[in-house]
């Protein structure tokens, strides 16, 4: 015997998710904020130099980000229009949200017998403005919900279902006990594999769900010795699954060492100026004020109440002990742990998984609530959320954020303005570490990725880097964000580095260089 479980109820909430994400999309997009983060303008180059290159190919995917939401907007950013609106991929972000609402539904429902507690946290989510906001854009954080609700559910799904290697599975003396799906002779190839898969997709988006992943399955761990299955054999079970997402970081690895010659790329990129450098305890006070700001104070200790309900669910049933593995979804907080206390600068955004891990906990735990309570916990946790912050929000914490670019995009105009008139047609220098964000603005100007030459373009690059009169006409520096590029430090080092370029354009932090003619004489000025 086991909960009645259909796959139209955890349907329709993803699909109810889906139609509210397309028309916050719509909204965000009538206030021009659909790629205000320069974030969400780099993840459409990255996904874009893999074709459109000076030197295309695979290892353009880069070593820096997860490869999975550039391979997933490979071919759908390569529509000039698509490119420069971000369309596809926000189209990939609200299907995402989908997911994982349709995920988070069918794991409550499977482990409790409740949609319920699936409907309060999708609800939850959407009614988040940082979550519907970063939905409406082309970020990976909705990616990443989606993968990761998606494993943590067919994870917890397999650890609930998964019949021993040998013999008939134990008996279940409870009366609302999980079918385990068995063969008699132990076979669970599809259920690994559509775990291990899951796994795959979800250890390839974004580093944050390497924990989760890992939790999930120490906790499928758990779930498997709760069934009754001996210790040999559960270890056995779980290294099996484990393997798949291994192999995929393996190969992560191995590419990161071939394109850039390290193995992992975890510094270079940010200026550590965090007061929480080498303190843990201070870098968790930040994570956890993060949270509160982003969600309301009352929301991070309802999360906590419902991780006590949900291990006391564990310690009383069997037949709802799957439910623990939706607690993997808070080992999101590692990943903001770490790089705060290794200096990295505050960022919101870096909570925002953690508010989606405190949405699917908060509706594990309705679920699990006693019948008659869980109508008026869903309601008064829904409207509490709602009076917190309005879902659509101009204010909202990390639409805030997204905007901190802004007044520099406005002044890099005046330099896509000099390029726009006078480019020749040469290669234009640029670090896309710094200013790949900027070479989305650009394609406004009909300028494509194929036209910049950047670190993706490895030994043409290098060479540049130390020399670049041969190689580049043009070259533009970040000179101020993050204490400037590498072609501005480079400057600095080395004297001779713009001998025999000129200043032609600044603004918005950014620093124009021409090529002169190596005879001295002023090449004639011509439209492009």
């Amino acid at each position: 015997m086991r909960f009645g479980v259909t796959r139209r109820a955890p349907a329709c909430v993803g699909g109810a998710v889906g139609i509210a994400g397309t028309i916050a999309a719509l909204h965000y997009h009538r206030l021009g904020l659909t790629l205000a983060h320069y974030d969400a303008r780099a993840h459409l180059v990255v996904a874009r130099r893999v074709l459109d290159s000076l030197t295309p190919g695979w290892q353009q995917v880069g070593a820096v980000w997860l490869p999975l939401p550039h391979l997933l907007n490979l071919f759908p950013v390569q529509i000039d229009a698509w490119y420069r609106s971000g369309a596809s991929g926000v189209a990939i972000s609200i299907a995402s949200m989908a997911l994982a609402a349709g995920a988070i539904a069918s794991l409550v429902q499977r482990t409790t017998g409740s949609i319920a507690g699936g409907v309060v946290a999708a609800a939850l989510l959407m009614l988040n403005p940082d979550v519907l906001y970063l939905q409406s854009t082309p970020m990976t954080e909705p990616l990443l919900f989606g993968t990761t609700f998606l494993a943590v559910a067919v994870i917890a799904r397999w650890a609930t279902e998964v019949g021993p290697p040998e013999g008939p599975p134990p008996k279940n003396t409870e009366q609302h006990a999980l079918r385990i799906s068995t063969d008699g002779r132990g076979r669970r190839w599809p259920e690994t594999a559509a775990a291990g898969w899951a796994s795959i997709a979800a250890v390839l988006t974004r580093y944050e769900a390497w924990p989760i992943v890992a939790s999930a399955i120490v906790l499928a761990f758990a779930v498997l010795l709760r069934r009754g299955w001996r210790l040999a054999d559960a270890l056995r079970a779980v290294r099996g699954l484990a393997l798949w997402p291994m192999w995929a970081i393996a190969a992560f690895l191995v590419n990161s060492k071939v394109s850039v010659g390290a193995w992992f790329v975890s510094s270079g990129f940010f200026v550590a100026e965090n007061p929480a450098r080498g303190h843990p305890w201070l870098a968790w006070m930040q994570v956890w004020r993060g949270l509160g700001e982003l969600s309301g104070a009352a929301i991070p200790w309802l999360a906590c109440a419902a991780a006590v309900v949900i291990v006391a669910a564990f310690v009383r049933s069997r037949a709802r002990a799957g439910a623990i593995v939706v607690l993997a979804l808070a080992a999101s907080a590692a990943l903001p742990l770490y790089a705060y206390s290794q200096g990295h600068p505050i960022r919101l955004r870096y909570d925002v998984p953690l508010v989606a891990a405190a949405s699917a906990l908060i509706g594990a735990a309705v679920a699990l609530l006693p019948r008659r309570l869980r109508g008026v916990a869903a309601l008064a946790i829904l409207a509490l959320a709602g009076w917190s912050a309005s879902p659509l929000d101009a204010n909202a914490p990390v639409v805030v954020e997204s905007q901190r670019d802004a007044a520099n995009t406005a002044g890099r105009r005046a330099v896509t303005a000099y390029l726009a008139a006078h480019w020749d047609g040469q290669p234009i220098m640029m670090s896309m570490g710094s200013l790949g964000h900027y070479m989305q603005d650009m394609s406004r100007a009909g300028f494509r990725i194929r036209d910049f030459l950047h670190e993706g373009n490895g030994e043409i690059w290098k060479y540049a880097a130390g020399h670049p009169y041969p190689f580049a006409a043009w070259i533009v520096v970040e000179e101020k964000a993050e204490g400037g590029d590498v072609l501005y430090w480079q400057g600095k080092l080395d004297p001779g580095f713009f001998r025999g370029y000129e200043r032609v354009a600044e603004g918005g932090n950014a620093a124009l260089y021409r090529r002169k003619p190596a005879d001295g004489s002023r090449r004639i000025e011509g439209a492009r």
